[in-house]
């Protein structure tokens, strides 16, 4: 794909996402709907941050593109590289597997209906599907340079122990879970969801690398 089709593939995505969480923070100052809850904002919401993220790999991208000069753009590169091999692939394909599994086995414990009333249908796919083609795009568009798998499986590994503490912090501090399944689960039950999760999201971390590689033909 040539690099004026890759700038606007950038762009595009970046523009997507900031108008996806630009409709969510637009809702702020209405009326929750049973199933959410005040404390933490949307920042206790795994899809959330992953909004976030999306959005901040997919501007930095667009900024790469645009950057003239071989040191900042390596620079760029490898920052860019390093938040879409570890990150954005990984956790953006959790986000809608885990959460499309759950849905479909029962909605109530992860997106209650009466949230229904509250993100339309387009904004729930937004979240939780759109995610899916977009990374793939991105991996069709660019090839990526991966990290050695320790130092990745270990970022991956520290960001998720941080949101699990985080959203422990919460259930102490409001007695609610997140996610109604969470509630679930005992103490072992916690543990072992929580390695199982890491377990999904490195696969898709070496599915990430193989696909790179497979579609580029290029080892790293």
């Amino acid at each position: 794909m040539t690099s004026a089709l890759r700038r606007v593939y950038h762009i595009a995505a970046f523009s997507w996402y900031a108008f996806i969480v630009k409709s969510l923070a637009a809702k702020d100052g209405e009326e929750l709907p049973a199933g959410i809850f005040v404390y933490g904002g949307p920042w206790k919401y795994l899809t959330f941050l992953n909004l976030l993220l999306q959005m901040s790999f997919f501007g930095l991208a667009a900024v790469s593109d645009l950057q003239p000069g071989e040191k900042s753009e390596r620079a760029l590169n490898r920052c860019k590289d390093l938040l879409f091999s570890v990150f954005a692939f990984p956790v953006g394909m959790f986000v809608v597997i885990l959460f499309w599994t759950i849905f479909a086995y029962n909605r109530e414990l992860v997106y209650p209906a009466t949230i229904d009333a509250f993100f339309p249908p387009w904004i729930n796919h937004a979240m939780h599907t759109f995610v899916f083609p977009v990374l793939l795009g991105e991996v069709l568009v660019q090839p990526h340079i991966y990290p050695q798998t320790k130092h990745a499986l270990a970022a991956l590994g520290a960001v998720g122990l941080s949101y699990l503490f985080w959203i422990i912090w919460v259930y102490l501090s409001v007695g609610i879970w997140v996610y109604p399944l969470l509630g679930h689960f005992s103490s072992a039950g916690l543990v072992g969801f929580f390695f199982f999760n890491m377990t999904v999201v490195t696969s898709l971390y070496v599915l990430g690398d193989k696909l790179n590689s497979h579609v580029w033909n290029k080892k790293h």
